[in-house]
């Protein structure tokens, strides 16, 4: 062996079992019996294992070192070592028996009680992982939030919120604990230590805007809107400038009839920045939902609207269109269903509902166009067909209307509706090219399938 892998082994042995073994070796002198050839070979067949286990050919490291043992089983690190190399080969028992041994030899050393944690853990075997992470926990306070997991697996919620609390205690929030803590109170559905929880924390800290937030979803959540609106109240006396506490003010706003309140919340939200797009856009839906019941606000939607002008996405877009579907003024849903289909043109509703306004405008060549450039993402869609023929039909083309209506119909499936429809128009369009017979036939199939 060269001076580098001496110095290797000596280090690596010296971590792991007492430094007195190594007091007396000179490993610079050559061996002059056979002991020295047994060092020699019990270190060839220890480097040759790691080698071995280092390009993961672990069934070799093990026969290494077996070799090692034959020659000397004082070492816990050879335990150690087949202990890993039998846990990469799904080996658990054996991994188990040989960790147990390195532990017995050295009860206190942290890399072999972990080793033997991962083994329980591969197996799902949680009563031995929890005692084996209960024994690193004194070693190594980081395993407690281990521990909490492992608790929760055992159903035992009580330990692993206690054990959270001490760590956030300790060392502070954390996302991580908070995310197991919220995926105990979801499993107990034990809302009341939930909110218990937040409310301690805004006890400790009354300006941590994110728990007064949290609390304020949490009393929502719950159903007690009254104390929800109160906890928002009071989140905007401790931060009058927050921009998040209106994305719950508007809608108890709205509730308590405060329609000018309301309205100024969702201008805040909509011109706030750090306020995701999604979040704006059920903030102006649940807005539009209101001034369709309420139209005499619809100035000041169309105020809200103005704000965002360059920043609405194909959501928002939709929904106004709809809004405006629904308040009769066809132009500018169909101006809002555009601009939506700009953002999503693959959006196959979105599609629909431009073409069927095209249509309902009577806007023929628009109609045409677009169906056109949609059968080219949607060929076996009859309703592209069916436009398609109704506007060649209403544009003088009665022949492209009879091989758009007879090709869409190949693609109909158990809609009696929209196949009466397509007699009815191909019934028009035989009809403009004197083909009276066929006309007639598909007049009665159309009225047939109406009856």
């Amino acid at each position: 062996m060269n001076k580098k892998y001496i110095f290797i082994v000596v280090f690596l042995f010296g971590i792991l079992i007492p430094q007195v073994n190594y007091a007396q070796v000179d490993f610079n002198k050559k061996p002059d019996d056979d002991l020295g050839n047994v060092e020699d070979e019990f270190q060839e067949h220890f480097f040759e294992a790691l080698k071995e286990k280092g390009i993961e050919n672990y069934d070799r490291a093990v026969i290494e070192l077996k070799k090692c043992l034959n020659l000397s089983s004082k070492f816990p690190v050879i335990y150690f070592e087949l202990g890993k190399n039998y846990n990469k080969l799904k080996n658990f028992g054996a991994a188990e028996d040989n960790l147990k041994k390195a532990i017995d030899m050295q009860p206190d050393n942290v890399w072999f009680l972990d080793e033997l944690y991962d083994v329980y853990f591969q197996q799902d075997d949680i009563k031995n992982a929890l005692k084996t992470i209960k024994q690193l926990v004194k070693y190594h306070p980081d395993y407690k939030e281990d521990l909490a997991s492992l608790y929760v697996r055992e159903e035992k919620y009580k330990q692993a919120l206690d054990i959270l609390d001490e760590l956030d205690a300790e060392y502070g929030l954390s996302e991580s604990r908070d995310g197991m803590r919220n995926d105990i109170y979801s499993i107990t559905g034990n809302a009341d230590d939930r909110i218990e929880n937040l409310e301690q924390r805004i006890a400790n800290n009354p300006n941590n805007e994110d728990n007064h937030l949290k609390l304020i979803y949490r009393y929502s959540q719950t159903g007690d809107q009254k104390k929800a609106y109160k906890a928002a109240k009071d989140l905007l006396k401790i931060k009058p400038d927050s921009k998040f506490v209106h994305l719950a003010l508007y809608k108890f706003y709205l509730q308590d009839e405060k329609v000018d309140d309301a309205i100024n919340s969702v201008k805040t939200v909509l011109t706030s920045p750090e306020i995701n797009a999604d979040a704006k856009a059920k903030v102006l839906k649940d807005f539009v939902a209101f001034v369709s019941h309420n139209p005499e606000y619809e100035s000041d939607l169309i105020d809200i609207t103005s704000l965002i002008d360059d920043n609405k996405d194909a959501q928002t877009h939709s929904d106004l269109g709809h809004y405006y579907l629904k308040a009769g003024d066809k132009v500018k849903a169909l101006s809002n269903f555009r601009e939506a289909l700009k953002q999503n043109p693959n959006d196959f509703k979105l599609i629909k509902d431009v073409l069927l306004l095209q249509l309902d405008i009577k806007d023929y060549n628009a109609v045409i166009k677009d169906s056109e450039r949609a059968l080219e993402l949607y060929p076996a869609q009859p309703i592209l067909y069916l436009v398609n023929g109704v506007a060649q039909n209403n544009s003088g083309e009665p022949k492209k209307a009879i091989d758009n209506l007879e090709i869409g119909l190949d693609f109909l499936i158990d809609n009696p509706s929209m196949e009466s429809d397509f007699y009815s128009e191909l019934s028009l369009a035989y009809k403009a090219i004197n083909n009276i017979s066929k006309s007639e036939t598909f007049a009665k199939k159309a009225k047939a399938l109406k009856k």
